[in-house]
């Protein structure tokens, strides 16, 4: 049975890899980002081990790499590849996995798949990532709709960093029951210890895995 979550966003730079350091605190997963973009310098399995300092043993390679830091259809297109689901296979790992987006939901993966189809693929709940801006209630709302229209399971909603005006309160009586999970505040160095303060908030509110 396939059991951990996969961390999406609401857009780029909403703080995915924060929470996913996080849940790799709260939990005894593996992590897994499939597809990366803006590698080597930018790797987020490198960045979700030094927040967490956790062995390497709980980090998988990236099955996609590539050097442009673009959208994953077009970083592949540059490189002369094209990403398929069908290429990216579930990881065979002994417990709960971490599995982390690159993007959004509807980021192109190819000129027919986006990253929604590998979230279907996995068939893990999702845990969605939003940060308050003008404009974020509309784009969290989308999201959850989207992966309501799909039949996937919204594991909870994570705010990031800031409150702005009543965002956050908006989105909850809108988003139709899904389990709001506390906020990652904004993180003052050093990071590890606002992650750890964070990841014993979240053991309070997830399921044993």
């Amino acid at each position: 049975m396939k059991k951990g979550y996969f961390v999406s966003g609401i857009g780029t730079n909403v703080g995915k890899t924060f929470v996913s350091a996080g849940l790799m605190l709260a939990t005894p997963a593996h992590y897994f980002k499939p597809i990366q973009t803006g590698a080597p310098e930018d790797l987020d399995r490198e960045v979700v081990r030094e927040l967490t300092g956790l062995p390497e043993s709980r980090f998988l390679p990236e099955v996609k790499a590539f050097h442009a830091p673009l959208s994953p259809h077009r970083a592949a297109t540059l490189q002369g590849q094209e990403i398929r689901v069908a290429e990216i296979p579930f990881p065979k790992v002994e417990g709960p996995l971490v599995v982390e987006g690159a993007g959004g939901l509807l980021v192109p993966l190819n000129s027919s798949e986006t990253m929604l189809d590998l979230i279907v693929s996995f068939g893990l709940p999702v845990v969605l990532v939003s940060t308050d801006y003008l404009g974020s209630i509309n784009h969290t709302l989308l999201s959850l709709r989207c992966l309501k229209q799909e039949g996937i399971e919204v594991a909870g909603l994570v705010f990031t960093g800031r409150a702005f005006e009543d965002n956050a309160e908006a989105i909850a009586r809108f988003a139709e029951n899904v389990p709001i999970w506390p906020r990652l505040p904004h993180l003052e160095m050093p990071y590890p210890k606002g992650l750890l303060a964070w990841a014993q908030e979240l053991k309070n509110v997830l399921p044993v895995l």
